[in-house]
C-alpha cells in the first residue's frame, strides 16, 4: 500500500489468539454454604479414594501447567476454615480439596491485540545488525476480562521479523508481600480521592515514612477496636484506603520462565474486570533505563489510569497515576524527561491530544491542547498509538484516528524536539487503514498499535487487526520524515 510516495509494508506474520494458553485460577463459589459442602464431601472420601482421584487430576492436568499442586495447597489453605475439626489430614487430601477450588482460565480465547514493542534489555549474541524485541500484547478471555502478556522475537538486519515459539505454559506472577508505600504520597492520594478525614490521620500516624500493606491493614483494624462508636461511619472510608493500596502493588515472576509465559493479569480492585492497552516505552534518565507503560485499569464502571514499571520484565511494580488530569484512556509516556521534567500525552475529553508536564511520574495537574481532530478519517476523535519516537527531525508520533462507521486508522504527525508543544507536520491521510483481510473481527474496522519500534532505517509497526489478532507493517522512516518536515 502507498500513502503518497510512502510505502507500507504489511508482514505476513499473524499472531492469533491460542484458547490452548490456559492459567490455574481460584474458585471460589460466592456462597460460602457451598464451599463447605464441597469440603465436606471430599472430606467424606476414603483416603485410597481419594489418591486415585488426584492421580486422575495429576494425570489429566500437570503437562499444562507449573507448580499446579503449590497452588493446589494455597487453595486448601484459603478454604481451610470450613473444616469441622483440628483433625490432621494427609498431603493428599489437601491437594484434592484446593483442587476443587481451582479452575483453568484461558487467557487469550477471545482476542490477542493491541501490541507494543520495545527493545529487549538483552541484546547478548545477536547477528550483525539485528535486534532482539519484547512485544506487549492484550490478551481478552472469558467475561471479556483482559490481562498483559508477552512474546519477543528478533528484527534481522533486512528488518525481517522473527518471532520466538511461545512455550506452552503460563503462569500467574506472585504478589510481593511486602512492597513498600510512601506515606506521603499514598496520603496526598487520598486527599484527592475525599478520603483524608480524621481515621485517615489516625491510621498514618501510626505507620513510618515506608509501610507494608499488612502493617496497614493493622493499623486500620486498631482503629477500628478503638474507636467502635464511629465504626459504622468509618468502614466505607477504610475500605477505600485498603483499595487505594491493592491498586499500588509489585508482582514478581518467575525468573527461569520464558518471557512468553509471564502474565500481567488484574488483581487490584480497580483493575477486576481488565487490564488495557499497555504503552511500553524504553524510558532513558540519564545513566539509568528502564520500561514504563501506562495501561487502563478497568472495575467494571470506571476506567483507572495506571503506570507499570520494571527493568527486567521479571519483577514489575504498579502505581496508580494521580492528579486532576487523570482521566480517560490513552496516556503515552515520552522517553525521557524533555527540559527537566516529564512529558506524557493524553486525552483526557476523548476527542482531541493533549500535551502534560510534571516534576513527578505520579502526578499530573495540568494540561494543554496540541491536536484537534481535523480530517475526515479522524473527525470522530483522535489519540496516540503509542510513546513518541525520538528522531533528528522531531519527536515521530503515530496516531490513530476514529472516521465514519467508527472506523479507525493510523496516521502520523511531528512534533518539534524541544518543545513538542509544536506540530511540524501531519500527514493529511492514514498511513494504514484496515484492508478486505482486516475488516473482520471481535470490533470491526480497526487497526491500531499501543507501540512501534526503529530500526535502522524502517518504522515497525506491530498493529491490531479488528481487536482480534495482531500483525506488522513496515515503513522506511525517512521518506516518512521528508513528507511531515515544514
Amino acid at each position: 500500500m502507498k500513502t503518497g510516495d510512502i510505502e507500507v509494508k504489511r508482514s505476513d506474520i499473524i499472531l492469533k489468539p491460542d484458547i490452548r494458553r490456559v492459567l490455574f485460577r481460584p474458585f471460589e463459589p460466592e456462597d460460602s454454604g457451598r464451599v463447605l459442602k464441597i469440603v465436606a464431601r471430599v472430606m467424606e472420601l476414603s483416603e485410597p479414594d481419594v489418591e486415585i482421584l488426584l492421580n486422575q487430576i495429576r494425570a489429566e492436568f500437570r503437562g499444562r501447567h507449573h507448580s499446579l499442586e503449590r497452588f493446589f495447597l494455597r487453595r486448601f489453605e484459603a478454604v481451610r476454615h470450613h473444616l469441622l475439626t483440628d483433625r490432621e489430614l494427609s498431603d493428599s487430601r489437601k491437594l484434592l480439596i484446593g483442587a476443587y477450588f481451582t479452575q483453568e482460565y484461558a487467557l487469550e480465547s477471545a482476542a490477542l491485540f493491541n501490541p507494543a514493542m520495545v527493545r529487549h534489555p538483552n541484546q547478548a549474541g545477536l547477528p550483525k545488525g539485528a535486534q532482539r524485541f519484547i512485544m506487549s500484547l492484550r490478551a481478552t478471555g472469558e467475561g471479556h476480562v483482559s490481562s498483559l502478556c508477552f512474546r519477543s522475537g528478533i528484527v534481522d538486519e533486512r528488518g525481517t521479523i522473527t518471532l520466538d515459539r511461545p512455550t506452552g505454559y503460563v503462569t500467574v506472577p506472585d504478589v510481593v508481600p511486602n512492597s513498600a508505600y510512601d506515606k506521603s504520597l499514598f496520603h496526598r492520594k487520598l486527599i484527592e480521592l475525599g478520603l483524608a478525614n480524621g481515621f485517615v490521620d489516625l491510621v498514618l500516624g501510626a505507620l513510618d515514612d515506608l509501610f507494608t500493606l499488612s502493617q496497614l491493614e493493622e493499623s486500620i483494624r486498631f482503629v477500628l477496636r478503638q474507636h467502635r462508636a464511629r465504626r459504622h461511619e468509618w468502614e466505607p472510608v477504610a475500605r477505600g484506603v485498603l483499595s487505594l493500596a491493592k491498586a499500588n502493588y509489585e508482582i514478581e515472576c518467575d525468573p527461569q520462565s520464558d518471557i512468553s509465559e509471564r502474565i500481567i493479569f488484574p488483581y487490584s480492585p480497580t483493575e477486576i474486570s481488565g487490564i488495557e492497552d499497555a504503552r511500553f516505552v524504553e524510558f532513558v534518565d540519564g545513566g539509568d533505563t528502564r520500561y514504563y507503560a501506562t495501561y487502563t485499569a478497568f472495575d467494571g464502571n470506571v476506567t483507572f489510569p495506571q503506570l507499570v514499571e520494571t527493568t527486567d520484565f521479571i519483577r514489575f511494580r504498579i502505581n496508580t497515576l494521580n492528579g486532576p488530569e487523570v482521566r480517560n484512556k490513552g496516556m503515552a509516556l515520552f522517553p525521557r524527561k524533555i527540559k527537566g521534567q516529564y512529558a506524557m500525552l493524553s486525552r483526557q475529553d476523548g476527542e482531541n491530544l493533549y500535551l502534560m508536564y510534571s516534576d513527578m511520574l505520579h502526578f499530573w495537574y495540568t494540561k494543554e491542547l496540541i491536536a484537534k481532530p481535523t480530517f475526515p478519517w479522524e473527525f470522530v476523535q483522535i489519540g496516540n498509538c503509542g510513546s513518541p519516537i525520538e528522531t533528528d527531525a522531531g519527536w515521530l508520533l503515530l496516531t490513530h484516528g476514529v472516521g465514519p462507521m467508527r472506523k479507525y486508522s493510523i496516521g502520523a504527525m511531528l512534533l518539534d524536539r524541544d518543545d513538542p508543544r509544536r506540530v511540524l507536520g501531519r500527514l493529511q491521510q492514514p498511513l494504514l487503514t484496515p484492508n478486505e483481510d482486516e475488516r473482520a473481527g471481535y470490533v470491526p474496522n480497526v487497526v491500531y498499535s499501543c507501540g512501534s519500534f526503529v530500526h535502522g532505517k524502517q518504522l515497525i509497526i506491530p498493529y491490531a487487526i479488528s481487536d482480534y489478532a495482531t500483525t506488522f507493517a513496515m515503513v522506511e522512516l525517512q521518506p516518512l520524515l521528508e513528507r511531515l518536515c515544514p
